[in-house]
């Protein structure tokens, strides 16, 4: 059974993983209702109340009993942290976490290209966005500590000067934020990959899963996401997508 949490991302995730899976003989059943985020689609499959799951590296690591949030070698931080029975599959290039965002000309006045180089800004930055409530999101303490940067906290107000988003927010494009890079790794990272009870798939299905691992970028994901919350069926959508990438007939 597959199951998911409610966000855009998750749903058409999880609705190209049952395309595939029903596409290569796979017997596939989808879970009635959404779990609330990530972390609780996790604990779901550790508990073995459902098979699949899209996942981010970091929530999975969140809802695991002593699990921590680390950057870095995700794959094998997860191979250790995962109880036995359930398995993290290769991940896809696209990403759904957290990154932090200025607008252009806030980018060229103060030659913003890294969060090294907010310090430029003599402390007169605020921090704030949409995301800046997501456990992922860097604090204003976390990125003194690591850059030696000041920053005002602004709380989830969309005026600050530097936002924390999600990186498949589609205000990044629409709006032409420069994001900036993380030399560092204070966010970690949260490529989606499948989670799943080791006994609901075999090779032929975990084979099938993989299929999706290059072509679903963090780009074509926003594109997805965005086509969902305009009203477009998760299914309808994943059949479209993986058609246009020769996945499906």
């Amino acid at each position: 059974m597959i199951g998911t949490d409610g966000s855009a991302e998750s749903r058409v995730v999880a609705a190209i993983y049952r395309e595939l899976l029903t596409a290569a003989g796979q017997e596939v059943r989808t879970a009635s209702a959404t779990y609330a985020s990530p972390a609780d689609s996790a604990q779901a499959v550790v508990a073995g109340k459902i098979g699949v799951a899209p996942a981010y590296e970091s929530a999975v690591l969140r809802a695991l009993p002593g699990g921590q949030t680390m950057p870095g070698d995700m794959e094998a931080t997860l191979s250790m942290a995962l109880p036995a029975g359930t398995v993290a599959l290769p991940s896809a290039a696209a990403q759904r976490g957290v990154v932090l965002a200025v607008t252009a000309a806030t980018a060229k006045r103060h030659t913003l290209r890294s969060l090294a180089d907010l310090g430029n800004a003599g402390g007169r930055l605020t921090l704030g966005g949409d995301a800046s409530g997501d456990p992922d999101a860097p604090s204003t303490s976390s990125l003194k500590q690591a850059y030696g940067v000041t920053l005002t906290a602004a709380g989830t107000s969309g005026r600050a000067d530097v936002l924390a988003l999600h990186s498949t927010d589609p205000a990044i494009t629409r709006d032409g934020l420069v994001v900036l890079a993380d030399p560092k790794s204070v966010v970690p990272p949260a490529h989606v990959f499948p989670l799943i009870s080791s006994p609901s798939l075999d090779a032929t299905g975990r084979a099938a899963l993989a299929r999706v691992n290059t072509p679903l970028t963090t780009g074509q994901l926003t594109a997805l996401a965005s086509s969902v919350t305009a009203g477009e069926a998760p299914g309808k959508a994943a059949r479209t997508w993986l058609r246009s990438k020769g996945l499906l007939r």
